[in-house]
């Protein structure tokens, strides 16, 4: 199905998927027992069991820690302290974190927007072949929200996700292919099949 989405609604659009971004489980059963306590509605003990994880530095503690405090739940919504803990996350290379700070930053409707900081952290994801963070770095590119525009690059990006099974990121490729010459998608490709992720 084609998507016909302005880039600003893009952004947005793309920045609500991450809340379906699930990490895997660390091995410790206090993150299982706070899911749990999470999926029933139990917010209490779902930060009793991941506030310790997350304060020994549990990356992926630390990241669903903060999505409780962007949704306020089991405590005060806070988006400051959320970008602490997705920060924390972030550092220690939990890609969805990346993914997730980098978006707060893109988007700027918690946040103040910072598109270098929303680089910083897509970029980081993004070479670990986080789809989400490759798809909004293309975005970036076809846009040029804090890049110089440029359509291969955007072109790369969308392939790459798209290669791994995004659908949305192979609709802005098929409708970016429309706009570009021959020569800049043969570019693209080529890009595309050379990169190598980061993990």
């Amino acid at each position: 199905m084609p998507f016909s989405i302005r880039p600003c609604r893009r952004i947005a659009v793309l920045c609500t998927l991450v809340l379906a971004i699930l990490c895997t489980a660390p091995v410790w059963a206090g993150f299982e027992e706070g899911m749990a306590a999470y999926n029933r509605g139990d917010y209490a003990t779902t930060l009793k069991e991941w506030r310790p994880l997350a304060e020994q530095g549990d990356r992926t503690a630390q990241h669903h820690l903060a999505w409780l405090y962007i949704l306020g739940r089991g405590v005060p919504q806070d988006d400051e302290e959320a970008v602490r803990w997705f920060r924390k996350a972030s550092v220690q290379g939990d890609s969805d974190a990346q993914t997730n700070l980098g978006s707060l930053y893109l988007l700027g409707d918690r946040i103040p927007q910072d598109y270098t900081e929303a680089l910083k952290w897509l970029r980081a994801a993004a070479a670990q072949g986080n789809l989400t963070a490759q798809t909004k770095l293309g975005i970036m590119y076809e846009d040029g929200h804090g890049v110089p525009q440029d359509r291969v690059q955007a072109y790369m990006w969308f392939s790459l996700a798209a290669s791994e099974g995004s659908e949305l990121a192979d609709a802005f490729r098929d409708a970016l292919t429309k706009e570009m010459p021959p020569a800049q998608i043969t570019e693209a490709q080529k890009l595309a099949r050379e990169w190598t992720p980061n993990k």
